[in-house]
């Protein structure tokens, strides 16, 4: 398993939908969770996109001298950059990041916050503006020097001066549910990401993007994003679960799910009928909880237990296929802590580069409370 923490970029808080606790963005605040993620063994950080967040492209390349492994997971926008702006961007991060670089191919979202960055393509069209995207950027980032005449994309000549570090080029990451993006990650994507959703719809996604990519020769690798609420004992994660939307009233979820019914995702509609804009029945498969996703668009689902469990729970995705999970908390900086400490004991990790170097040693001293419990401990 590889696991992935989430960059808040858009504000942070220890309760949805409340002012107490809430705190702002800012770089020091991004800097801390970034080191954290980099130190505790996290694969990566998603950072998200939207006209609510701090541009990601800047965000993952100011954090590149605070961190020494730690991946980044940034999203490009096709329709509201050129693939060959994007090729520049995408090459000149991976240079600079030493191969630090994951693409996640955004290609749809909310129609009105679309129609603000001035792209008024149908959700199929989308699709299709990505699929010539992504042929162009493809190719730019293996060398080639590209002339290209599509139905929404046209370029002559175009070529990269500078390759990237990774060959033939980063990562592409995708989360779509509907049937255009399944075709588009059968014929591009490398990680299809799908959210949390029960068993059953998770391994449905999965075999109808695994067929579609053999017919063309290809094989494509999943991951789950998802929230995780771990706690020492279930009790706890579950009363922590309830906390986190205490302050979720019918109102607050009235709008939130107006918010989101407009748009064309098909991936934010499955989220909404998880819960059906009711708290009356959250969980939805065991440790499976829908509360998030009340208030909160895109990954609306959290695995909720004391760490045996979930961590049983991610290996059960992971039985289906899935190999990288982008998690997340909140507040997410304490979260990263804690989700580290608890589960990654318990779950198959992916060995880091820096295993084998000389590990940080804790002495416990005589002087000062932890030395003084350890000494009446082994007495």
């Amino acid at each position: 398993m590889k696991i992935f923490w989430f960059l808040p970029t858009n504000g942070d808080g220890r309760y949805l939908n409340s002012q107490q606790g809430l705190r702002a963005v800012d770089y020091s605040y991004l800097q801390q969770i970034s080191m954290a993620a980099d130190r505790l063994g996290y694969s990566g950080v998603l950072v998200p996109t939207g006209v609510t967040c701090e541009d990601p492209w800047i965000v993952a390349s100011s954090l590149i001298p605070v961190t020494e492994h730690l991946k980044f997971l940034v999203a490009v926008r096709p329709g509201l950059t050129s693939p060959t702006v994007a090729a520049r961007m995408a090459s000149s991060l991976d240079r600079l990041s030493g191969g630090r670089l994951l693409v996640n191919v955004v290609a749809g979202g909310d129609p009105v916050e679309l129609a603000g960055d001035g792209l008024f393509h149908d959700h199929d069209s989308r699709y299709e503006l990505t699929e010539e995207f992504l042929t162009i950027w493809k190719r730019l980032m293996q060398g080639e020097t590209v002339s290209y005449r599509g139905k929404h994309l046209r370029v002559e000549q175009a070529k990269l001066a500078f390759p990237p570090v990774q060959s033939p080029y980063p990562p592409l990451f995708i989360g779509a549910s509907s049937p255009a993006g399944h075709r588009l990650t059968a014929q591009h994507i490398d990680y299809y990401l799908s959210w949390g959703e029960p068993l059953a719809a998770v391994a449905e996604k999965i075999r109808d993007v695994k067929a579609q990519a053999a017919q063309l020769g290809r094989t494509v690798r999943f991951g789950l994003r998802i929230h995780v609420i771990v706690r020492e004992t279930d009790e706890h994660a579950w009363q922590a679960a309830h906390e986190l939307i205490r302050d979720v009233d019918s109102e607050a979820i009235a709008q939130a799910q107006k918010a989101y019914a407009r748009s064309d995702s098909e991936g934010q509609r499955r989220m909404s009928e998880l819960h059906g804009g009711s708290r009356d029945h959250l969980e939805i498969a065991p440790n499976l909880w829908a509360g998030v996703g009340l208030v909160r668009g895109g990954a609306g689902t959290a695995l909720v237990g004391d760490p045996e469990t979930v961590a049983l729970r991610l290996k059960e995705y992971a039985d289906l296929g899935i190999d990288t999970f982008v998690v997340s908390g909140y507040p997410h900086l304490e979260e990263a802590y804690r989700v580290a400490e608890l589960l990654f004991p318990l779950l198959p990790l992916v060995k880091r580069r820096d295993e084998g170097k000389a590990q940080p040693v804790v002495h416990l001293s005589p002087v000062g409370d932890t030395g003084r419990v350890a000494l009446k401990k082994a007495q």
